[in-house]
């Protein structure tokens, strides 16, 4: 599956490379060629030679060569593919594609980055002009967030109100449901996705806007931050904001900084450090290390410091042994976050970042600087805790270093340390999490998406159907809040007591999943039992032929609403109202 040779061999030979390569180095005609500065390494004299009649490029100084399409490859960061397809959109070239469902679905995430676009242009005259935004305005003015700053990331004013984008942008209400700007209600209709927040919009490494992070105004309606639901543009697993602005200076510099927030990628760049990301409401991941090595081989963890302290230590070193990087950890203040930093003391934090230590250095500095090393007691109690975290890291040479720093610091023999980590007497730290509220029952996605109905009906009920709850409370708890159109009082004085105590607990229970994961877990769930409905009525028919075909075709939408499969939520839509129409008439 891809795009039909003929149609790569016209994007090359049509798209030309220097204009391509000018949008990256200033490029000056000598003779037949012309040459610059190489983008790829840093050098003063010109050894990048661009050959326009060929369309080929190569640098004498790092020997890099290539075609139009190799230089968006390596220069943007994108698959084959994509580099073909961002060359072709410039030149005005309509591609073709070997599987004809692909090259529909390139189009209908075309016509999704168009209102995504519309969306980021709208939101952001909001925030400068509308009179509803004054008090973002101010709140954005307070975290040093000026009009210059405001206009380079396009953040943007989510007004207060229940459908105002969805009118103004001229699109189907279908598009703007599918790339997360709306909602659709009870009775069909779609709403505004966000409401009352402050956005920032999120690229991708081309530039493309494909999502948002909003963040609630002070005395505003929780959570704090709210980003656009899983789409098949916006991935959070995959998402990192800032990436479209970092990844020019990370590959200059070999190293990029990752942090928590939008504003603090802002406050490293307000400070001369262009080369922050940020995770996206999630926890950094493989997908992300994965992209984030194509950039740069040092990663630097910039959160709070016992945050990035108590990280997973087995799955930073994995990281670093699968992707071939080097983890480090800026040392920031205790309580003090980048954005802050920027404003208050820049110096200490571009100290942070160019005296970042190795993560496992950061960690066992942690430990003996928190130690009582005055004693022989509180200098072996170091030695042991320190020796605790050594021993996770895969390399003995390392291992080595670092128990030789130790002994030095605790005034030990590095010889009895040694001993102590080979007698297998030292096992590793175990981390702890901080112990959560009891609940009374377990989380499973219909409880998980109960909790996420009365917490946020607007969002959450139209995508919930009585089919997908096996469980006849969870459908009674269901049918209270649809009843009740997800006003949760209205459905608690209404319900019977059994739903009303149902319901108050699931109003004190958080959740933290996202609900059009949840939706699609329900459904797939749903699916399942099906699966193994038809396949026992197979087993036992006179004419199987019928189950068969219902089988397969059901196993190939299993497959498209799978853990790893991208969100698609047409299919998920035609999956259900199958589910529901089976519900009613199970031989049909």
């Amino acid at each position: 599956m891809g795009i039909v040779d003929e149609d790569v061999v016209r994007v090359r030979e049509t798209a030309d490379i220097v204009q391509v390569i000018s949008a990256h180095t200033q490029l000056k005609k000598q003779g037949t060629s012309w040459m610059g500065l190489c983008p790829f390494h840093g050098e003063k004299s010109p050894s990048f030679s661009v050959s326009q009649e060929k369309g080929v490029y190569y640098c004498f100084g790092c020997q890099v060569r290539g075609d139009a399409i190799s230089f968006v490859r390596d220069m943007e960061h994108l698959d084959f593919q994509a580099a073909v397809e961002q060359l072709a959109g410039k030149f005005g070239i309509a591609l073709r594609y070997t599987d004809k469902n692909e090259g529909e679905r390139r189009e209908a995430r075309g016509r999704l980055r168009e209102a995504m676009a519309a969306a980021v242009d709208w939101y952001h005259d909001r925030l400068l002009t509308a009179p509803d935004a004054g008090a973002a305005r101010r709140y954005l003015r307070e975290r040093g967030l000026d009009g210059a700053a405001v206009r380079k990331y396009r953040i943007g004013w989510a007004p207060d109100d229940w459908s105002q984008l969805v009118r103004a942008l001229k699109y189907p209400p279908k598009t703007l449901r599918d790339a997360g700007l709306g909602v659709e209600t009870r009775n069909g209709g779609t709403n505004d996705f966000f409401r009352g927040r402050i956005l920032f919009p999120i690229f991708d490494s081309s530039g493309d806007p494909i999502g948002f992070g909003g963040r609630m105004m002070p005395e505003g309606r929780p959570p704090k931050y709210k980003n656009t639901p899983e789409t098949a543009l916006y991935r959070k697993s995959k998402v990192l904001y800032g990436l479209n602005w970092a990844k020019a200076e990370a590959v200059r510099e070999n190293e990029v900084i990752i942090c928590e927030g939008y504003t603090d990628v802002i406050g490293f760049a307000h400070v001369g450090l262009d080369r922050a990301v940020a995770t996206c409401g999630t926890a950094l991941t493989d997908e992300h290390v994965r992209a984030l090595r194509l950039l740069a081989p040092r990663l630097v963890l910039a959160f709070d410091p016992d945050a990035a302290g108590q990280a997973a230590a087995e799955r930073v070193y994995e990281w670093e042994k699968k992707h071939e990087v080097e983890v480090a950890v800026a040392a920031l203040p205790p309580g003090a976050d980048p954005a802050d930093l920027s404003r208050s003391d820049p110096d200490r934090l571009r100290e942070a970042v160019e005296k970042a230590t190795p993560f496992l250095g950061f960690r066992v500095e942690r430990i003996l600087d928190g130690a009582n090393l005055r004693t022989p007691e509180g200098r072996a109690k170091a030695a042991e805790s320190a020796l605790a975290a050594i021993v996770e890291h895969p390399s003995e040479f390392v291992r080595d270093q670092y128990v030789m720093a130790v002994a030095s610091r605790c005034q030990l023999d590095p010889d009895r340390l040694r001993s102590s980590l080979r007698s297998g007497r030292i096992r590793p730290v175990v981390r702890v999490e901080a112990a959560k509220p009891r609940r009374r029952r377990a989380d499973t996605p219909e409880t998980e998406g109960l909790r996420l109905a009365v917490a946020n009906p607007g969002e959450m009920l139209p995508l919930l159907d009585e089919v997908l709850f096996e469980d006849e409370s969870h459908r009674a708890v269901l049918r209270a809040l649809q009843e009740a159109d997800g006003d949760f009082h209205a459905a608690t004085e209404a319900a019977d007591p059994f739903v009303a105590e149902h319901l108050a607990r699931l109003a004190v229970e958080e959740s933290e999943a996202e609900p059009g994961d949840v939706r699609r877990m329900l459904i797939r769930n749903t699916a399942l039992v099906a699966l193994r409905e038809l396949e026992r009525d197979f087993r036992t028919a006179a004419d199987p032929a019928p189950y068969g075909t219902a089988i397969g075709w059901l196993k190939t939408e299993l497959e498209a609403v799978g853990p790893d499969a991208p969100p698609d939520r047409q299919r998920e839509d035609e999956l259900l109202l199958w589910l529901a129409q089976r519900a009613e008439d199970p031989h049909e």
